[in-house]
Formats: C-alpha cells, sequence, structure tokens
C-alpha cells in the first residue's frame, strides 16, 4: 500500500484537539468523527442478497470507530448490477436481507450507517474482478443487456448498451426513489446517489459516453438534467431530516470528458436541491484515462468544489496516514476523509488515527483490555476489572 513521505504531514501535537475527530452533521445526522468508511464491492451477493460474508466485513467495519461506515454500492435493479454478485435492494428477498445485516449491525455499534444506491449502467453485465472484469456479453450466461444515456461500450470489443428510452428513464428513476424507501424502512441513517466512477449516472454527465440529442444530452444544462432529476426525487422521497448527498467523479481524466468546471455546476444544482454532502473521486468511465495517482490525488477537486460551493465534502484517494487526513480536514480542503482499500487493508484504521493524534474512539467492550498503555484514554469511557 502506497504511503505518504510528506514530511509537512507530521502528526499534530496531542495537545491540539484533532480536527478529524471533531463531529460533522449531515442534515440532523451527526457523527462523532469525520473519518468515513467509503463503499466498496464486495463481489459477494446471491441474486443480490447480502449473506454471511456481509455480516463478517460489515461488522468487522462496524466497531472500526470511524463517524460512518457506507454500504458497498447497492443495485437499485438487477440490470443495474455490475455483476450477478452485486448487493441489491430491488426485491423483496433482497430487502429482507439487508434487513437481518442491519439487524446485526444494530447489535455491535451505535456506527451512523449509510447506504450507496447504484446503477451500473453500460459497465452492468460484467465478470467479477477475480475473474477479469470483462464484459459478459448479453446472450452469454450470466449476461444481460445493459442500460445507458447512449448505445457506446465502454471498452472496445464490448457490446454495446441499449440507449435508454423515456420509459427506461423513468422507470430507473422510479428504481432509486423505491431502493431510497426501502433504505430508510430499514433504518438506514443516510443515502449516498453514485453519480461516479463510469455508471450511469455519471455516463449521463460525461460528454465521452452522452451523445443524446434529446433533453438530456449535448450541452451541459441538459446533460445535468437527469441525474439531478433522480437526486431531487430520491431526496422528495425520505424524511427531511435524513442526509441525502452523492458521491461524483470530478474528472474523467481524459480529453474531452467531464472535469472540474462541470463538477461545480453539478454541486451548485445539487446543493439547491438539499444535497447534504459531496463525496469526490474521480475516472472510472474511459479506458482512456490518464491518473496521476499519488497520495492525496483527488483532495484537490474536493477543495475546489467546497470552496465554489460550500457544500460539505468528503475527500477521498489514497489517503492513508492519520497526519495526511488531520492536514486534509485541519486546513479546510475537506470536511471529511474516505478510506477504502485502506479500512481493508487495516480496518482498525480509526483506532490508530485515534492514537496518533491524541484522540478518543467508541471501541466495544470485548476489545477494551487492547487498549494500549501508551494510549490509555484512546477508548471512551474504558474500565476493566480484574479478578
Amino acid at each position: 500500500m502506497q504511503r505518504t513521505t510528506d514530511p509537512s504531514l507530521t502528526p499534530a501535537s496531542t495537545t491540539t484537539p484533532s480536527q478529524l475527530f471533531q463531529p460533522l452533521t449531515l442534515s440532523q445526522l451527526t457523527l462523532p468523527n469525520r473519518i468515513v468508511i467509503a463503499p466498496m464491492c464486495q463481489y459477494s451477493a446471491q441474486d443480490g442478497n447480502a449473506n454471511d460474508w456481509h455480516l463478517m466485513h460489515y461488522g468487522s467495519l462496524a466497531v472500526s470507530g470511524a463517524g460512518m461506515l457506507v454500504l458497498e454500492a447497492t443495485a437499485v435493479s438487477a440490470v443495474g448490477r455490475i455483476t450477478d454478485k452485486d448487493l441489491g435492494i430491488y426485491s423483496d428477498d433482497n430487502q429482507q436481507a439487508l434487513g437481518r445485516l442491519m439487524g446485526s449491525l444494530r447489535k455491535l455499534s451505535a456506527i451512523p450507517v449509510a447506504i450507496q444506491l447504484a446503477h451500473a449502467g453500460r459497465k452492468a453485465s460484467s465478470h467479477l474482478p477475480w475473474e477479469g472484469a470483462a464484459q459478459i456479453a448479453p446472450d452469454a450466461p450470466r449476461g444481460w443487456v445493459a442500460q445507458a444515456p447512449s448505445a457506446i461500450a465502454h471498452a472496445a470489443g464490448e457490446v454495446p448498451p441499449a440507449e435508454m428510452t423515456p420509459a427506461e428513464l423513468a422507470e430507473v428513476k422510479d428504481a432509486f426513489v423505491a431502493a431510497a424507501k426501502a433504505a430508510d424502512a430499514l433504518g438506514i441513517d443516510g443515502i449516498e446517489i453514485h453519480m461516479a466512477h463510469g455508471y450511469l449516472l455519471h455516463e449521463f454527465l460525461s460528454p465521452l459516453s452522452n451523445t443524446r440529442s434529446d433533453a438530456y444530452g449535448g450541452s451541459l444544462e441538459n446533460r445535468l438534467r437527469y441525474p439531478l432529476e433522480v437526486f431531487a426525487a430520491v431526496r422528495a422521497a425520505v424524511p427531511a431530516a435524513k442526509p441525502v448527498w452523492v458521491r461524483i467523479s470530478a474528472s474523467d481524466w481524459a480529453p474531452g470528458g467531464w472535469d472540474i468546471d462541470g463538477s461545480i455546476a453539478l454541486a451548485q444544482g445539487l446543493k439547491a436541491l438539499g444535497c447534504s454532502a459531496i463525496h469526490v473521486s474521480s475516472g472510472g468511465l474511459s479506458t482512456a484515462q490518464q491518473i496521476p495517482v499519488q497520495p492525496g490525488y483527488q483532495v484537490g477537486f474536493a477543495e475546489a468544489i467546497k470552496q465554489a460551493t460550500g457544500l460539505t465534502t468528503i475527500a477521498v484517494g489514497l489517503v492513508t496516514e492519520p497526519a495526511q487526513a488531520e492536514h486534509i480536514v485541519a486546513s479546510g480542503q475537506a470536511d471529511a476523509v474516505a478510506i477504502g482499500r485502506a479500512a481493508l487493508y487495516d480496518p482498525r484504521w480509526p483506532w490508530h488515527a485515534a492514537a496518533s493524534l491524541g484522540a478518543q474512539v467508541d471501541a466495544p467492550r470485548q476489545y477494551w483490555r487492547s487498549q494500549p498503555r501508551e494510549f490509555s484514554k484512546l477508548f471512551r469511557g474504558a474500565a476493566v476489572g480484574v479478578r
């Protein structure tokens, strides 16, 4: 795992309260700190249903000490899955399985739990990552016809998706609304709408994937229209107290593609509709992308959007060190940081960050005995008797 070696990002003095561990409020949901576990697909569901893997995986992350846990990209329709092993929320069975998962998480931890609602668009009908992630042809076993703004394949040699009709646009929007209502009924605390990484709503935004000639294609205003309509419908479908936000790709990193100027315009439109925050990632739409990967390489996008719009921002992208995360929040580049792969590699990352920054986290009572002697106040409220 790549680590930052920037000498300016040294751990903060323990006499200075860590800004990373200050509360953050989204709508009427207050996070105990500003570390977010990013949504990370597990490709382990059966017919969209969460199972024992998800219980183990999310159970571990629920006791991580993070401020919020976001469940992986959860498909709003079967056609909207990336793979046939994606998590779903489109059927009664899906919702019952998610209900069992949420019931277990609530017994383990008080961590706020959000869900990322998603539709894969033209990147649907794919093999699992450990099978190579290539497209599965629509007429092959486990394959189906993907939906997209335009009949443009994601990669050379792939079968193009079907361009969505007006009726299909309405159906998918309704699917997002139904999914949001289901999530609310399950007691999920927040909703993130996936508009990033080359999936359906991102495809509407980018001129590389959207060549429609109707009101949903062409000009920037037209390309913003459908994603904003979906957001507005979801926002209206759940209580105002429940935060609804989006994850975007701020740049396609490809010539002629989606960029930071468009992202700022999108963020302004979302803010006007009551968006609680914006989670800023990048890339994923074009096979021609050239991404300058380095620690914190996407943070500048989050900072630009925050400065231009005032929206609460969540930065993500090779944020691996506590001092690095502290610097991002304390300097005002973003309001929170999301960790993904770093959390898979080290599910106790927030514990270690708190120890490094002189802060406290909530930990399960069963683990209080693990508190290191040199960090005697790390676990909030910890007290252990000896017999």
